[in-house]
Parts: C-alpha cells; sequence; structure tokens
C-alpha cells in the first residue's frame, strides 16, 4: 500500500472509528470537532442528475436505491476501504456492526429498510445519517457523503417546506470548511441552472473546494456537446471538470456489472470525436482517483493540526479516566485496600468541612453564637418569676409555717423549676449540630470523586455515619442534661451570701412580729425575690452558654473527626470477597464511560502513532 493510501486509510479508520463510539455529531467538544478536522467528500447534485450512479461508479458495485423522485431520504455516510487484492468485497452498517453484507442488493434494500424507519414510507427526510462502510480491492481510499437531491418543488406528500429542508441540510455539510464539494450536474442541461453549482459558489466563492462533474454526457442532443464546461470555458473552477457516462436504463435493468460499465465508459471517451483528447482526465475511475490524491494533499497539509486535535484528545480522555478511577481489583486484599482508600478520602473531605478548608463547618459555630443564645433569650422566665407565681411558690414552699427570715424552699422550688426550662435549648442545640453534621456526610460523600463510581459503597458508608452520628447524639444530649442537672443538684450558695439581707424594720413600741410578718408578705418581698432568682439564673445562663456548646463540640464533634468510621472499618474487616465485591459494585453507566474512553484513548493514540509514521515517510 502507498503512502498516500496509508494517509487516507487512517483517516477513514478514524472517521469510522469516531462514528462507531459516537463522536459523528455529538457535542461541541474535542471528539466530535475530530470529525470535522477530517476532510470528507459531499456529493451535492439536483433530483435525478446522476449522483447515485457517480456513487456506484467510483464504487463499483449497484448498491444504491432508484426511483423517480426523492430517492436519497437521509444522508448516507460511505466510507470506502481499500483491502488487498483477492480479498473478498463486502459491506457493513453502522446500525448493524455484527452482520456482513456481500449481496450487494441486501444492501439496497437495508439503506431503503432503514431510511423507511425513520421517515416512514413517505417522501418525508431526516438529517439523522446511515452510515456504510465498504471494503473492497476495487476501490480508492475515500468517504462520500451522499446527500438529498436539491429541489425546487415539493411533491405529492411532502410539505411546501421540504425545499428549505433539504437545501438546509445539504448545507450543513458543505459550509465545512473540510468538507470538498463534488458539484453533479447533468450535461443535458444548461450548468447556469445547476442547483449544485449555485449551491457550491454560494459556500465556497473561490470554487478551492469543488470538483465538478458532469453526467448525461451521451444523452445530449446530437451536434452538441459539453466542451465549454469540461474545458472551464463557461464556468471555470480551480480543479478541473470530470466527464461520466453512466450506465443506461437499459443497462441497469439488465444488471449490467459496474465492471462492464466501466469498460464501456472508457471506451466511451476513447472513441469520442469530441472528449477522445480529455480521455485520460474522464470517467469515474479517473474521478475517485483524482479525488482520492487531492484529499492527500489536503490531509497532508493538516497533519500539524489533526496531530494537535488528535493530542487534545488525548490530555481530556486520560484526565477523565483518571477522574473515573482504575478498573476494580478482583483480588479481596486490594478489594478490601480499596474500600478503606475511598473511605480515608472520604474522611479527608468531611474533616475540611469541619475544619474550615470546606464550607458548611461554621453552621456548627452559628449554633452556638446565634442559635443557643436566642433560645435563652426566649425561655419564659418573666412569666416563670412573675410576682404572682412567685408568691404563690414560696406561699406553697411554707406550708402552714411561714419562713421566718429568708425563704429558702421557696428560693428552692422557683430556682429548680427555671433551670428545667434549661433543657430545651440544650437538648435543640444537640440536634441542630446533629443535623449539620449529617449534612456535610452528604455534602462529602457527594464531593469525594472516587466514591461517585460505587452507589452501593457509598450508601454503605452514609448509613455507617448516619449511625455513628445518633450514638453521638444521644451521647451528647445526656452530657448537656447532666449539666442542666448539675446546676439544679447544687446550688452556688456565695451568690445568696453575696445578696443584700433584709433589715428588719423596728418602729414604735406597738410595733412587734406581727407587722415583720406582713412585711414578709409584702409585695415588695417578693419582688426582691424574684429578682434574686432571676439574677442567679441569670448567672446559670451564661455558664451554659458556655459549657454546652463544650459538651457538644467534645460528644460530637470531636468523635466524628476522629471515629465516624470506626465500626465500619471493623465490620469491613470480617467481610468476605463476594460482600466487598458488593460493595465495589460500580455504576454500569460509568463502568461504560470507562470502556468508551479506553477505546477512544487506545483509537487516538493509534492514529497519533500512524501518523507520526506516515509523516515521517514522506
Amino acid at each position: 500500500m502507498t503512502t498516500m493510501e496509508s494517509l487516507i486509510g487512517l483517516v477513514n479508520r478514524i472517521q469510522r472509528a469516531c462514528t462507531v463510539l459516537g463522536d459523528y455529531g455529538g457535542s461541541d467538544n474535542a471528539f466530535s470537532s475530530l470529525w470535522e478536522a477530517l476532510p470528507s467528500v459531499a456529493v451535492v447534485g439536483g433530483q435525478s442528475s446522476g449522483k447515485s450512479s457517480v456513487l456506484e461508479s467510483i464504487v463499483g458495485r449497484d448498491f444504491l436505491p432508484r426511483g423517480s423522485g426523492i430517492v436519497t431520504r437521509r444522508p448516507l455516510v460511505l466510507q470506502l476501504h481499500k483491502t488487498d487484492h483477492g480479498s473478498p468485497e463486502y459491506a457493513e452498517f453502522l446500525h448493524l456492526p455484527n452482520r456482513r453484507f456481500t449481496d450487494f442488493s441486501m444492501v439496497r434494500s437495508e439503506i431503503q429498510e432503514e431510511t423507511d424507519r425513520i421517515t416512514g414510507k413517505t417522501k418525508q427526510i431526516s438529517p439523522v445519517p446511515i452510515h456504510l462502510s465498504i471494503y473492497s480491492p476495487n476501490v480508492v481510499n475515500l468517504t462520500l457523503i451522499d446527500l438529498p437531491g436539491l429541489t425546487k418543488v415539493a411533491v405529492e406528500g411532502q410539505p411546501e417546506s421540504v425545499v428549505q429542508e433539504i437545501e438546509s441540510m445539504v448545507r450543513s455539510y458543505v459550509e465545512k470548511p473540510n468538507c470538498i464539494i463534488l458539484a453533479i450536474s447533468p450535461a443535458n442541461q444548461d450548468i447556469a441552472t445547476s442547483d449544485a453549482i449555485k449551491l457550491s459558489r454560494e459556500v465556497d466563492p473561490s470554487g478551492e473546494r469543488t470538483f465538478g462533474v458532469l453526467t448525461k454526457l451521451d444523452l445530449m442532443d446530437k451536434g452538441t456537446n459539453a466542451l465549454d464546461v469540461l474545458e472551464g470555458k463557461s464556468y471555470r473552477l480551480q480543479h478541473q471538470w470530470v466527464g461520466i457516462v453512466n450506465r443506461s436504463q437499459a443497462d441497469i435493468n439488465k444488471n449490467v456489472d459496474m465492471i462492464v460499465a466501466r469498460r464501456k465508459e472508457r471506451e466511451y471517451f476513447a472513441t469520442s470525436p469530441d472528449y477522445g483528447h480529455l480521455a485520460n482526465k474522464m470517467g469515474s475511475e479517473y474521478l475517485a482517483k483524482l479525488l482520492s490524491k487531492h484529499l492527500e494533499s489536503v490531509i497532508r497539509a493538516r497533519i500539524p493540526s489533526i496531530t494537535s486535535l488528535i493530542n487534545k484528545s488525548i490530555e481530556e480522555l486520560e484526565s477523565e479516566m483518571d477522574h473515573l478511577g482504575r478498573p476494580v481489583a478482583l483480588d479481596a486484599g486490594a478489594q478490601l485496600y480499596t474500600i478503606l482508600e475511598l473511605c480515608r478520602a472520604f474522611d479527608k473531605i468531611f474533616k475540611e468541612h469541619l475544619d474550615g478548608g470546606r464550607p458548611g463547618g461554621d453552621r456548627i459555630y452559628g449554633v452556638f453564637d446565634n442559635q443557643l443564645p436566642a433560645a435563652l433569650r426566649k425561655l419564659p422566665f418573666d412569666r416563670h418569676l412573675s410576682l404572682q407565681n412567685v408568691r404563690r411558690v414560696v406561699s406553697e414552699a411554707d406550708g402552714y409555717q411561714p419562713h421566718l427570715i429568708a425563704p429558702e424552699q421557696g428560693y428552692r422550688r422557683l430556682i429548680e423549676g427555671s433551670l428545667n426550662y434549661f433543657r430545651g435549648p440544650a437538648e435543640a442545640s444537640v440536634d441542630a449540630v446533629h443535623f449539620v453534621l449529617k449534612e456535610l456526610v452528604r455534602k462529602s460523600i457527594g464531593e469525594t470523586q472516587e466514591l461517585r463510581r460505587f452507589p452501593t459503597l457509598q450508601a454503605d458508608i452514609a448509613a455507617a455515619a448516619n449511625e455513628a452520628l445518633e450514638r453521638f447524639r444521644d451521647d451528647s444530649k445526656k452530657t448537656v442534661v447532666r449539666l442542666v442537672d448539675m446546676e439544679a443538684s447544687y446550688l452556688t450558695v456565695e451568690f445568696f451570701r453575696r445578696l443584700p439581707q433584709e433589715v428588719e424594720k423596728v418602729g414604735n413600741p406597738g410595733s412587734g412580729p406581727a407587722s415583720a410578718a406582713v412585711d414578709r408578705y409584702s409585695e415588695g418581698h417578693f419582688r426582691r425575690i424574684g429578682s434574686n432568682v432571676s439574677s442567679y439564673i441569670g448567672m446559670v445562663s451564661e455558664t451554659l452558654k458556655n459549657t454546652i456548646p463544650k459538651a457538644v463540640v467534645y460528644c460530637q464533634v470531636r468523635e466524628a473527626k476522629q471515629s465516624l468510621l470506626n465500626y465500619f472499618y471493623a465490620q469491613i474487616g470480617k467481610r468476605e470477597g463476594k460482600q466487598l465485591s458488593q460493595l465495589l459494585d460500580e455504576d454500569p453507566t460509568l463502568m461504560e464511560r470507562r470502556q468508551e474512553c479506553a477505546k477512544r484513548l487506545e483509537l487516538y493514540k493509534s492514529a497519533r502513532d500512524e501518523i507520526d509514521s506516515v509523516s515521517w515517510a514522506r
């Protein structure tokens, strides 16, 4: 195989692989861009201009649907692969990857059936391409795209918009700077009315991408010829015009072999008095070689940009492969190591959230700095220490024997009743921090890239972490409630000793114990009791405002940092290989994506190596 054939064959293989891997016509990324960076040939012409016959002549096989009106209703991406001499000819469709067609009449039927599967048995069109590869020793390496024929009028069964739809579809291919336009025009019509030439002039005004092809030379009126066009006098292109003589309808009806048709075509030009001097530059075989040679020059000129795009694709794929991770090992020991590594990766991110490396841990401080003080301020001490309630509590505490100096039992009951209110905010602080920790666990699992491959392990880690947090919360609640109970179990005596003592009024001789008793039950007396209790509760509130966060951090946050997955680690160590494999049961979508990336990576590296070898061979 020559260097030229190797180069064009390489491009064909890359295009084929891009198509198989789903990169053709995909999203705007480096993968789909690779297809567009590779040159291809779009066959453009009006309906019944002879497009199908030209393609069949180039291939040397009768394989395209025929009929009147619009026959090509979907783009046909035709990739020709030259094989060694004596190799069997066969065709493959992308939508039937495991089936080879050696009967080319079956290829024609499949094209028709695949078209109908998308468009229905109507005259509708579709931009969804059919991909067909033909392997033969009688072809040159080429990628040809057969497009629906341009038309000016919608036929019966077609919407009026079909004219514009076809033109838009054809333009979407030929506007691309790497597309070579094969403009087919029938010789028995005025070239000025050619739909193909009109469109190619609009998208390629310089004509550097356009090859003009004249068909039906043998059907021109007697005494006329197309020399003015073929010699570039009536319409000049940068590339020469090529004349084609297709099989006649009679030949088609008789199933005349394409090899015989090629021989007849050569004989026509060789013996033609009009075109004999151009015979060596006419015919479908010459056209195929001309396109192949031009493709080689285009590819050589674009090798640097193609290589650059391939290198960019390789970098992106390797980055994605790193992101997706390596395939899971089958050995139980390696699987256990993988699980522990994944757990450590999660634990690291979780700690970063708590320590401030990532957002979220500040919400715990918000519980202590805002939520807890606000809850303490809202406690109903005003109602509990109202004059009426203080009088009631003190009176009930005295029983039948009124207090003589200070109502100690009344004080204790008022204080104990007030301290009970602190349980609510204390437990609420525990629950609030628990909620934050659970949310950080959820976020950390989501942010651990390596874990995304393993939904089962994600669920198990989340369950184990939340179970541990529940235990930490229970311990924390017991601790903060103990703090409140400790304040109630032993009052700070010094606080009351520092309070100013009531001075009993000693008035006139008539004043005595009775009047002192009345003073003890006066409104001012009870107000002083309520005020003293309020001061004491305020002192306790300040104490708890400092000690509750300490207890919560010690019992919940500290434990979460140190031993969140300790129990999980102990259980994992007891599991057998099959159970470990279940934990590392990857998301099928990720497994499929990794396989696709691996195939693409292999393709692009192979392409880069082949391009380098062909470049050196120049």
